[in-house]
């Protein structure tokens, strides 16, 4: 998907606006629904709140040293970069585009929302 086919979303106008827990992630609202932050190798990444695996809160995981949000409940890891399991099971976390740009920080939607 090409970058014009998002449409952005300010969450925060600095970086410093967004709260990481602990270990390293963190929670916004869009719309009504829940998704996670994590900043990784000094980028922005926005991510399924919940794992598709069986539904753990990717929110109470952590991001291992290669980059992959590990799920609390079954140690499942996605990989930030393209949301596919370490395992090669075929699961496939949700991904979306985070942008720190100089007024702020943008998440991008794409045309099938969450």
């Amino acid at each position: 998907m090409q970058k014009d086919d998002y449409h952005w979303h300010k969450i925060a106008d600095s970086e410093k606006e967004i709260n990481l827990d602990e270990n390293g992630i963190g929670v916004i609202e869009m719309e009504g629904r829940k998704l996670c932050l994590a900043k990784w190798s000094d980028r922005w990444f926005g991510f399924s709140y919940l794992c598709p695996h069986a539904g753990g809160l990717l929110s109470k995981g952590y991001i291992d040293v290669s980059g992959n949000v590990v799920c609390p409940s079954h140690h499942y890891r996605f990989s930030l970069l393209h949301g596919r399991d370490s395992a090669g099971e075929g699961y496939h976390m949700r991904r979306w585009q985070v942008e720190k740009r100089e007024d702020g920080i943008y998440i991008g939607l794409d045309g099938m929302g969450f």
